[in-house]
């Protein structure tokens, strides 16, 4: 039950919400300095050209060399190939203007 209706005098503070202080559902995101990309080259010659990119979008890696396994460079294609936004254009309703540009209206036009 409430203070509100049987207390009588200062009623007690409320405790403070959960959520407050430290951010539980914060998304950590790969490439920064808390969570580096791990990646896997062959070669010498290829770690500086994985460094060289990574350099140049401000990214931060973990870069081994390992001749017997195959290039693991899946992080790093995720994200310097992010999909983008598709917007699709509305279609004008049946007395807006026709978007061909003939001047008459839409209903009358290209509906």
């Amino acid at each position: 039950m409430s203070d509100k209706f049987f207390f009588k005098g200062r009623p007690g503070n409320k405790p403070k919400d959960f959520s407050f202080g430290f951010s539980t559902k914060r998304e950590i995101k790969p490439g920064t300095a808390e969570h580096p990309l791990a990646l896997t080259v062959a070669t010498q010659e290829r770690k500086i050209e994985i460094e060289d990119l990574v350099e140049k979008h401000a990214l931060f890696a973990n870069i081994t060399i390992n001749e017997e396994t195959a290039e693991n460079l899946a992080e790093l294609d995720c994200i310097l190939n992010k999909p983008e936004t598709v917007a699709i254009k509305k279609t004008p309703n049946r007395n807006d203007p026709c978007s061909c540009g003939s001047g008459k209206k839409y209903k009358k036009c290209c509906a």
